[in-house]
């Protein structure tokens, strides 16, 4: 699954186009005496910023301003994005995380255990900006905060962001219908529960993974490193019989893993590699690819071929 800045962040790949323009200039008299008082100086985006703040830091109202103003879309309140951040302590000025050391990272802006800072002052931004937000306690890491970073109960946070992406979240496969090789197995598709999965009769289990697409989604090809948020239902080929399925989770009806970082079988991080956002696939996986002589038990056996129907619904 995802990678995560507690509360939560996960990974995702740095846009080279960002243009950012050097801050740490006299703040405009607009700005709140928070604001004021953190200042922003570097204009390279692989390094990322130096973040100065007058600590201590007085926090009464979670607020943000915009340093570097972006030309990209204009981020919703339920958008997939990728930033790029740097997290400083507020009480002492001490930099308690960047992401320019780590990797870039993805957030669900939907998600209710996000950061209520991040929830309430990206919205409304454009993808392409750097953003400074001043947050209290609780719109940060909340009444736990965070001890493995250095930062209190009672500390505000410093977050300098820069939107690198932000993406829409499909309910399901949309695209063109693609016509699969004979011999494979068929996928009916029902609403609100699993898929069927019919494993023709008399064939031979391939020797080698197959990557069918069966709706080809008009979105951005999935590339190692993204995180996918998908919808699947898996069968055992040897009898077609269902034994996992995002569909029976209706609180959560989608998966989300890092592509290519070895968290998911090899069918997966392979297959759905170069598949495009919007597509549904059918794989069919032989042990190798799978779970090999050890099986998952109880349902998935020793050297069994797995079946699965994955609609692509967001990378980031």
């Amino acid at each position: 699954m995802s990678r995560r800045l507690p509360t939560v962040l996960s990974a995702a790949v740095l846009a080279s186009a960002l243009l950012l323009s050097a801050c740490g200039e006299e703040a405009p008299p607009s700005r709140s005496a928070a604001l004021s008082a953190v200042s922003v100086e570097g204009s390279d985006p692989k390094k990322g910023p130096t973040v100065t703040v007058d600590a201590p830091l007085k926090v009464s109202t979670t607020e943000s301003s915009v340093l570097t103003q972006g030309e990209g879309a204009t981020v919703a309140k339920d958008d997939l994005v990728s930033i790029q951040a740097v997290i400083v302590n507020g009480t002492d000025g001490k930099v308690a995380h960047s992401t320019w050391a780590s990797g870039a990272v993805g957030l669900d802006l939907a998600a209710p255990e996000l950061f209520g800072s991040f929830r309430s002052q990206l919205p409304g931004k454009k993808v392409g900006s750097r953003v400074l937000i001043t947050a209290t306690p609780q719109d940060a890491f909340g009444d736990q905060g965070n001890a493995e970073l250095g930062v209190g109960a009672d500390d505000p946070v410093v977050f300098v962001v820069d939107l690198v992406s932000a993406s829409k979240i499909l309910d399901e496969a949309e695209g063109k219908a693609v016509a699969p090789k004979k011999g494979l197995p068929t996928v009916t598709m029902n609403e609100g529960k699993p898929a069927t999965i019919t494993v023709p009769k008399g064939v031979k289990a391939p020797t080698k993974t197959v990557v069918q697409p069966l709706i080809q989604g008009a979105g951005a090809k999935v590339t190692k490193g993204q995180t996918v948020r998908v919808a699947y239902t898996g069968a055992l080929y040897k009898d077609g019989s269902v034994f996992d399925s995002s569909a029976t989770r209706p609180e959560q009806p989608y998966f989300e893993f890092p592509v290519g970082q070895g968290q998911v079988i090899k069918g997966w991080d392979n297959g759905l590699q170069g598949q495009t956002v919007g597509s549904r696939v059918l794989l069919v996986i032989p042990p190798a690819d799978g779970y090999g002589a050890a099986g998952s038990p109880p349902k998935i056996s020793a050297n069994d071929t797995l079946v699965f129907v994955v609609d692509i619904l967001a990378a980031y």
